[in-house]
C-alpha cells in the first residue's frame, strides 16, 4: 500500500474543506496552493492578517486566487463564534468580554470553524506547540463519543509483508502522552482502532504491550496494561485485542502459542499499542531505522472531528501530506 497517494486519493474523493490557523507561515502558504491546485480540497482557509499573508505569498511567489483569506476575530462569523465559544466556557468561569479576547487567537477561530462545520478539518503546528493545538482541539473541538484521551499514531508502512496489513501497521501512542493511566491506554487503543480502520481500511487487530505477558511478571506498569484491556473487555470495545503481551507474544504465531495460547490476536496483529511514551517513541524509531520502515504522523486521534499537529521543522511536503491524511478522515 502506498499510504500517501491513497489518502490523497481519498481527500480528492471526499472534496472537504480545511482551515490553516497559521495562514502567514510561508510553507503553509506554500501548502495551501499546492492543496488546491492538486484538488486535495474543496476549499482551504489560511487565517492572519489579511495584509500580512498577502506580503508573504507576493515574496514566495505563491497566487493565493480561490484561498478564502480570514483574520481572526474580525470575520462575518465573528458574533457567532464569540457566542458559542462563550455558552462552552461559561460554566469555566469565562466572560463575554474575555470571549471575544480568545476568539481573535488562530487555533481558537481554526477550532471551532471546524465545530460548527464551517471546515471540515484544521492543520497547524508549524508555529505553535503541540500543546496550543491540543489545548484548542480540546477546549472547542472536544473528543470522540465514549473517549475522554486525545492521542496520536503513527502509521509505519513499507515493512515485509507478513506483518500487520501487508507491511502496514499503526503504533500508538509515540508522541503525545508519557505516562498514560489505564484508562488513557483503553482510549488509546480505542481511537488506534478508528485510526486503522481509516489508515489501513482494514479491521483493527490490538496488542495492548508490556514486558510481560499474561502475568509472567508483576509490576505497577504490568497491572496498568492489564487494567486497560479489563477496560475494553467491559466496555465490549468493538475490535479485536489482547494483552499484555511481550512484543513478540504479539506478533510471532508461534510464540503467541506458547507464551499466550488462545488469543486472538495470534498473527494478525495491525496496531502496537505501547504502555509509555518513552516504549512508543523508541520503538517507532527502531523500525524505521532498523527496518526501512516508513513512519508516517505523528497524527492526532481521538478528536471528535479531524485536527493534526505538525513538527515545527515541517516541510511544505510534509504539510501536504499531512493536511491530505486529514482531510481523508473527514466524515
Amino acid at each position: 500500500m502506498d499510504f500517501v497517494n491513497v489518502m490523497k486519493a481519498k481527500a480528492k474523493t471526499l472534496q472537504k474543506i480545511l482551515v490553516l490557523p497559521e495562514g502567514t507561515e510561508p510553507r503553509t502558504i506554500k501548502a495551501a496552493r499546492i492543496l488546491l491546485d492538486e484538488r486535495l480540497a474543496a476549499g482551504v482557509t489560511l487565517l492572519g492578517k489579511v495584509e500580512d499573508i498577502e506580503k508573504t505569498a507576493a515574496k514566495e511567489g505563491v497566487d493565493l486566487g480561490g484561498i478564502n483569506l480570514v483574520f481572526p476575530g474580525d470575520g462575518v462569523k465573528k458574533d457567532t463564534y464569540v457566542r458559542e465559544y462563550y455558552e462552552m466556557r461559561k460554566h469555566k468561569g469565562m466572560t463575554e468580554e474575555q470571549a471575544k479576547i480568545d476568539m481573535t487567537d488562530p487555533l481558537r477561530w481554526g477550532a471551532m470553524m471546524v465545530h460548527l462545520g464551517d471546515a471540515d478539518a484544521m492543520v497547524a503546528g508549524a508555529e505553535n506547540t503541540t500543546g496550543d493545538v491540543l489545548r484548542a482541539g480540546l477546549t472547542i473541538i472536544g473528543t470522540s463519543q465514549g473517549v475522554k484521551t486525545a492521542s496520536s499514531c503513527f502509521v509505519m508502512a513499507g515493512m515485509d509483508a507478513k506483518w500487520g496489513a501487508s507491511g502496514n501497521m499503526v503504533f500508538s501512542d509515540c508522541a503525545v502522552i508519557p505516562d498514560p493511566t489505564a484508562e488513557q491506554l483503553a482510549d488509546i487503543a480505542e481511537s488506534s482502532a478508528q485510526s486503522c480502520r481509516e489508515f489501513l481500511n482494514t479491521e483493527p487487530v490490538a496488542a495492548l504491550l508490556s514486558f510481560s505477558t499474561k502475568g509472567s511478571a508483576k509490576h505497577d506498569n504490568v497491572t496498568k496494561v492489564q487494567n486497560a484491556v479489563e477496560i475494553l473487555r467491559n466496555k465490549k470495545a468493538g475490535f479485536i485485542f489482547d494483552g499484555e503481551l511481550q512484543a513478540d507474544a504479539a506478533l510471532v504465531p508461534s510464540v503467541t502459542d506458547s507464551k499466550a495460547p488462545g488469543s486472538p490476536v495470534k498473527g494478525r496483529v495491525n496496531i502496537l499499542i505501547f504502555p509509555d511514551l518513552g516504549a512508543g517513541n523508541i520503538g517507532y524509531k527502531l523500525v524505521q531505522r532498523l527496518a526501512g520502515a516508513e513512519a508516517f504522523g505523528p497524527f492526532l486521534q481521538g478528536f471528535a472531528k479531524p485536527i493534526s499537529d505538525l513538527s515545527r521543522g515541517a516541510s511544505v511536503d510534509d504539510i501536504v501530506i499531512t493536511c491530505a491524511v486529514t482531510l481523508a478522515r473527514a466524515k
